[in-house]
């Protein structure tokens, strides 16, 4: 009897064993991870791994309990200089086949429950790689040291627009709190 594969990322929900988990060990190839790197927009993504398992949960619904660890290259939101983070996460998943969105009057509300997804024919591994690393990732990455100083921008000769320009309401504040002085002088 041969072993099925444990690193495929798109498992047929008809051929996982209906009684016992199913292990699973993920370190994707250099095309999938160039194909990660793309969608992610990173500099770099070295020793990905996601193992983890697949349980049978009646009859429609199928539980991921596993682990996300990568290490991702991204650029720095203020010099762009290249910042490592190491990524190590617990990742859950419930695949339930009569999965519905909550509908409030027309309009689809995100459930409370966001390990909740619907479960077709198949489920894609890759996928929830790729979400749970994004969901993962700083949203605004920083080089050791790096921070943002003023900067002006502008055309040679024009005067730089200041962060006082920018609100204009502001200078009513100053002119309203001189006419209320000049009022109580009176």
């Amino acid at each position: 009897m041969s072993r099925p594969d444990t690193s495929a990322t798109r498992l047929t929900v008809a051929e996982l064993p209906a009684r016992k988990p199913y292990r699973f060990d993920i370190r994707p190839d250099a095309e999938a991870l160039t194909a990660l790197i793309e969608d992610l927009e990173l500099l770099a993504l070295r020793k990905l791994r996601f193992h983890g398992m697949l349980e049978p949960e009646g009859r429609d619904a199928w539980r991921l309990s596993a682990e996300l660890g990568a290490t991702a290259v991204q650029p720095c939101v203020v010099t762009l200089e290249p910042v490592t983070t190491r990524i190590d996460t617990p990742v859950s998943r419930l695949f339930l086949r009569d999965y519905a969105l909550p509908e409030v009057e027309g309009e689809v509300e995100m459930p409370e429950d966001d390990s909740t997804e619907p479960l077709g024919k198949e489920i894609d591994l890759m996928a929830v790689i790729r979400e749970s690393l994004a969901l993962a990732l700083p949203d605004y990455p920083r080089a050791d040291g790096a921070e943002l100083k003023n900067a002006d921008f502008a055309a040679p000769g024009v005067t730089p627009m200041t962060d006082a320009d920018a609100k204009p309401f502001a200078s009513l504040a100053d002119l309203k709190a001189k006419l209320d002085n000049r009022d109580d002088e009176t």
